[in-house]
This record gives C-alpha cells, structure tokens and sequence, in this order.
C-alpha cells in the first residue's frame, strides 16, 4: 500500500497568476460576456497561492496564466471544476474536479507535484472557505452556478461503525478489487504491492522486492527454521508467502480481505506448486482463532488499521504467536501521524478510512501488547524508488490500464503513486520495518546476537 495524507500534497491544480494571456475570443464556452476564464479565476488563484506562478495554467476557452515553456501545464478542461469548488470548497471540490477530468496535469508529474505541493497552503480546507467569495464570484462571471454535481462514481463513502469488519471489508475491496491485470500492468511479475530493497544501483523492481521478501523471512529467522509456521497478515496476491515457502520450506497460512487478490494468490500457489505448504483465507486477521504461529509477517496492510483499532491489532497478534515468536509489522508512517479525512482526495477515492501512525506510537502499541520490540529500520528511499518504477510502468502501459479500468481511476493511481513518491523523497512519508519478539522463559528472545545475518 502507499498512500499521501493530503490531496494539496500530491499538488492542488490552483495557483497565483503572473501572467495572462486569452484567446482572442472572449466568449468560450462557459466564459461569459465578463471576459475570459483566466480573468475571472485570478482573483480565486490569489486568494489561494498568491501572485507567483511556478507552472502554466490553461483553460478551457483557450486562456491561460503563468509562465510558457516551464516544467508542465495544468488544464482546467471545464468550468465545472469552479462549481465542484462552489459547493465543495477545498480539497474534496478540487478532487472531484480532477478525477472527473475537468482539471489535468500535462509535461513533467513529479516535478509539476513538487512545486504545487511546496506552494499549497497547509490546511486547503480552510482555504477554500476563506476564498468562498472569490470563487462565487468566478462562478458568477462564468455562468457556473447551478445546482451541484453528481460525484464521480469512483468515490467510495463508507458507512457502518469505523474499522468493523464490514466496512473494512468493503473499503478494502474498493481499493483492491479492481481488477488484478491492472495491477499487474504497473507491480511488474512480483506482483507485490509494498516498498521493495534496492540493494544496488543496478538492481530491478523485481530483484529489489525479492530482496525485500528474504529481510523479512531473515528478520523473522525463518531461514534459520525450516518448516517454520508464518502467518502473513494482509497477505496480498501471495507473493511473501511463496517466497518463504520456496526458499525457506515455511509453512503459511495467508489471510487477505480482497477477494480477487486471494483467487489470485491461490492460483500462484497452485502453479509453483507449493499446495502443500501455503494457505490462502478469505478472512480477516480478527477470525483467527486457537491457531499458533512461529512468525507473523504484516506488510503493507497496517495503514488500514488506524489508532482506534491499534491496540487489539497488535494484542491479537500476540496471541497467535508462541513463546520467541516474532512480529515484523512493515507500514508506511508520518511524523505525528496523519488521518486521511473523509474530504480528502486520498480518503474518498484510494483509502478510505486510512491513517498513518508515528512509528512511535506504534513501537509503543507494541511493547504494551507483550512485544519486546528487537528492530526498527527505514527503507523510505527505497519507497521512492519503488513508486517511480510503478508509475514508469503505469506510463508504460497507459492504454492497457485505461482500456482495463477507465481512465478516471488509471489518473487517480497516477496521481496519488506520483505524489507519495515526493512524499517519501521529502521525508514527509517514510516506511518501517519493526521486529517484535514474545519473550520466552526467563526473557529467552531466541534474537541472534547481531544483525550480520539480515543484510
């Protein structure tokens, strides 16, 4: 999973203007007899970012502001985008506006990103209330008022108790059930959906998430316990599985929420001919029940669990495991810790109900549960890295993916991979590796002396 905690992070379309230049016809569609779009929006782009313009915007009747030739272009495609703004203002009518396509990025993504993140105001939210006024008078000027819009049907409002099975259950699958050829198109053949360990310059998305996979079975030790039994927690299309069970001779037991993922991972089973040492449940984490494990993978799959619900992720892992047993929880973090709000682009659209922890909160959850925690480690260079491999293959594959799952939802996966691929090269985002271990008697942890052997 990756995620970044706020739409005007992955670089809200709305700047200052420092230069205007229009069609010569005033009266495009939608403009009205007040003069063009680029006239009418400069107020509302100032109230926003002020009077300086790091990229050039286009509109819709031909006029445009900030400077030619520079890093990329956004186009406002409709002046629908000003009444989503109308009666969504802030980061929810900017979203909306974007995925519905009437706001688009052209030239250089992460760089356009960059600067809009670096020049976004912290709280767009309270931004697009403050600048309420100038965006009815722009809607005025441009014949936008009218009655509000349907949202894009990829926007996903989740009822029912937060983090209940249920709504997991369904926020989950708003996310991952769309199809696993789409994902495919951008994961490459691993077809793993977290951070990966470049260990060389010249190291491949698929080497480099091998390699992720063997840190981890070394840093459960199951290289040094053959046979060993692993759960893995949220265990995707079953890539850590196999590989624990072909290199490691681990038995393991998967559990998923995606239906497609875990049809997937049964196929993968089945065709590495590991039947015999992989199962793949259709069952969230909470049902396991009398069950006991050597190890506990979790990666990727903790963004989801939130604060609320921290307490009895980490207690009811504990349980499954034995005396030594170890937990490696691998998660995305932010400092302080970050909800991903119900008005966010990320929050209706990617992960509903997400949220990212302080990785100090979660080493403390987890000593509280029984763990004692042996090792923490920072692979977020590594996450940047492996976003740009994603979204290069995204690019790759455009066609395919629009033809697979639309182009709204093929721009949203764009976006937001772009966007947290600066979020981990800032160090606003990262990703932690922390190994838990349940003492045994007399505070026997079974840990190795050094960490020689994990590298």
């Amino acid at each position: 999973m990756v995620i970044r905690d706020s739409f005007h992070s992955a670089g809200t379309p709305l700047q200052g203007s420092s230069h205007v230049s229009s069609s010569m016809n005033d009266s495009g569609s939608g403009s009205g007899a007040s003069g063009n779009a680029a006239l009418a929006l400069a107020p509302l782009l100032r109230v926003f970012l002020g009077t300086e313009l790091p990229v050039r915007f286009e509109f819709w009747d031909g006029s445009g502001v900030g400077p030619l030739g520079g890093i990329g272009t956004v186009r406002v495609n409709s002046v629908d985008a000003v009444r989503r703004m109308l009666w969504s203002p802030g980061e929810l009518g900017v979203a909306r506006a974007f995925v519905a396509g009437d706001l688009t990025l052209e030239g250089d993504l992460f760089a356009i990103l960059r600067v809009l993140h670096d020049s976004a105001p912290h709280d767009l939210r309270k931004m697009g209330l403050r600048g309420l006024p100038s965006i009815m008078d722009a809607a005025r000027r441009l014949g936008a008022i009218g009655a509000p819009l349907p949202a894009p049907n990829e926007e996903c409002r989740p009822s029912g108790r937060i983090h209940s099975l249920g709504r997991d259950a369904k926020v989950i699958s708003h996310h991952y059930d769309v199809g696993n050829e789409f994902y495919r198109l951008f994961l490459g053949l691993r077809m793993t959906y977290s951070c990966a360990r470049f260990v060389g310059e010249t190291t491949s998305l698929e080497e480099a998430q091998d390699a992720k996979h063997e840190l981890i079975c070394r840093k459960l030790g199951l290289d040094q316990h053959p046979g060993a039994r692993l759960l893995d927690v949220g265990c995707g299309w079953g890539s850590m599985a196999i590989h624990a069970a072909r290199y490691h001779q681990a038995n393991v037991v998967g559990v998923a929420l995606s239906s497609e993922q875990v049809e997937h991972a049964r196929e993968r089973v089945q065709a590495a001919g590991l039947d015999d040492h992989i199962e793949i449940r259709l069952k969230d984490y909470r049902e396991l029940r009398g069950e006991r494990f050597d190890a506990i993978s979790s990666i990727g799959m903790f963004e989801h669990v939130g604060t609320s619900a921290m307490a009895r992720y980490f207690e009811t892992l504990q349980n499954l495991l034995g005396p030594t047993g170890r937990l490696l929880n691998h998660a995305i973090s932010t400092p302080g810790g970050s909800e991903l709000g119900r008005r966010t682009f990320i929050g209706r659209y990617v992960f509903p109900d997400g949220e990212l922890l302080d990785v100090g909160e979660v080493i403390l959850a987890m000593q509280r549960a029984g763990f004692e925690v042996r090792d923490v480690e920072s692979l977020r260079e590594h996450y940047a890295k492996t976003l740009r491999a994603w979204v290069a293959n995204l690019e790759d594959h455009w066609d395919q993916a629009v033809a697979l799952v639309g182009l709204h939802r093929s721009n949203i996966w764009r976006l937001y991979m772009a966007a947290s691929a600066n979020g981990f090269d800032d160090g606003g985002l990262s990703v932690h590796q922390v190994l838990g271990v349940v003492p045994g008697p007399n505070g026997d942890s079974g840990m190795p002396a050094t960490r020689a052997g994990w590298s």
